[in-house]
């Protein structure tokens, strides 16, 4: 316990007079729920294996052992605030952070979210690397303002280019290098080795071994339309393998208005909701093919989870999603069912195959390692030697 109600927590203890040629990166997180304590394992992952230590500061949620390690970071230091006290001006918190920039040589700050970076803008004098997660986050006039009067010391990473592009809607006075794209991108090797088998995953969510199986995982909410998605699978039910299933993952207020749609249209039998099931990228084996139908998705991080599984996917064609698919997947027009339901057929019959191009993208593009490539040639533009150990 430092600086009063301040938690931390670290893998090694960190000696600041143990290498001068250490530099140190403050990383700010609004909270560690889903997904932002990935996302700050993300950046962590960057800049292993060279001359940065990574602290990661969460200014709300209790202080967890097992966050401080999935956050893979240097050290985490928990504020333990709650939401509520994080409005206003958020005096207590720009204070505590201000204490913690004083223990370390920053280089630079990551702050994820608005209000990280507000934080960091308020709290230090670091450079701060701004990353936008979904869209809208600039459609407050305040928040346009106060990015404009902090303009020469940040960057904004937005999650894609659709996300991207809408932030220099915004912001049409910023040189275009100061608002660039950076993907979201996963630990491949270590999603892979937490995937359960076809066999495992069909028994672990009671589901039948000779099926085939159209999966989705995210919530029953308007905004990840899955009225679109059961029209569309019910559309391709007659065209496709006699025991086929629509199995969904997720929870949401829509779900009792999903299964009224899916007896009004005589499929009740052949959609599976499974709820909330922790950790559902581990059985992703169990499905043959992915569907996202998502409304304007900034990014869709489940989609490289499908990746990682091998799964061919489907996705709407609209916010960032068709730029993680590519030309390695297939899009149909956002809502239009007929489309998804063809998607659906061909995927079904074997007239596509995108799986190894698919692997090629998620490596290419979405791997921590290509991350890491992108990071420190495209946005600290350099790729010296000296930034390794």
């Amino acid at each position: 316990m430092q600086n009063g109600d301040v938690m931390i927590s670290s893998k090694d203890k960190i000696l600041l007079d143990k290498d001068d040629n250490t530099s140190y990166i403050l990383q700010i997180c609004h909270c560690y729920y889903d997904p932002f304590l990935d996302c700050a394992r993300q950046f962590s992952a960057i800049f292993k294996g060279t001359k940065y230590r990574v602290i990661t500061v969460f200014m709300t949620g209790e202080p967890d052992e097992a966050v401080a390690t999935a956050a893979d970071s240097d050290e985490v230091i928990f504020l333990g605030h709650s939401s509520k006290r994080l409005r206003g001006l958020k005096l207590q918190v720009i204070r505590e952070i201000r204490q913690i920039a004083k223990r370390y040589p920053f280089e630079f700050c990551i702050a994820h979210r608005a209000k990280s970076a507000y934080v960091g803008l308020l709290a230090t004098d670091l450079p701060i690397y701004s990353v936008r997660h979904s869209f809208g986050d600039f459609d407050r006039s305040s928040r346009r303002w106060m990015i404009n009067l902090f303009r020469n010391r940040v960057t904004i990473l937005a999650v894609s280019n659709a996300v991207r592009d809408e932030i220099r809607v915004h912001l049409p006075q910023w040189p275009t290098e100061q608002i660039v794209t950076f993907y979201n991108h996963l630990d491949v090797e270590k999603v892979r080795s937490q995937l359960l088998s076809r066999t495992q995953s069909r028994e672990a969510l009671q589901l039948p071994e000779n099926a085939w199986i159209v999966g989705s995982v995210g919530r029953l909410h308007p905004d990840k339309d899955p009225i679109t998605l059961i029209r569309g699978f019910a559309l391709a039910r007659e065209r496709l393998p006699k025991q086929s299933l629509l199995v969904m993952i997720g929870t949401g207020r829509l779900e009792n208005e999903l299964k009224i749609l899916t007896h009004s249209l005589g499929i009740e039998t052949n959609v599976v909701f499974l709820g909330k099931v922790p950790l559902a990228r581990q059985y992703f084996n169990a499905f043959d093919c992915f569907v996202l139908a998502s409304d304007h998705e900034p990014f869709g991080m489940v989609l490289l989870e499908a990746m990682a599984a091998n799964l061919p996917i489907i996705s709407s064609d609209c916010g960032g999603a068709p730029e993680v698919v590519g030309q390695s997947g297939l899009l149909f027009e956002l809502g239009n069912s007929d489309e998804l339901a063809d998607a659906i057929v061909e995927l079904a019959n074997g007239e596509n195959e995108p799986e190894s191009l698919l692997q090629k993208r998620l490596e290419n593009y979405f791997s921590d390692e290509s991350a890491k490539r992108t990071f420190f040639s495209q946005i600290l533009k350099s790729d010296s030697p000296e930034l390794l150990k």
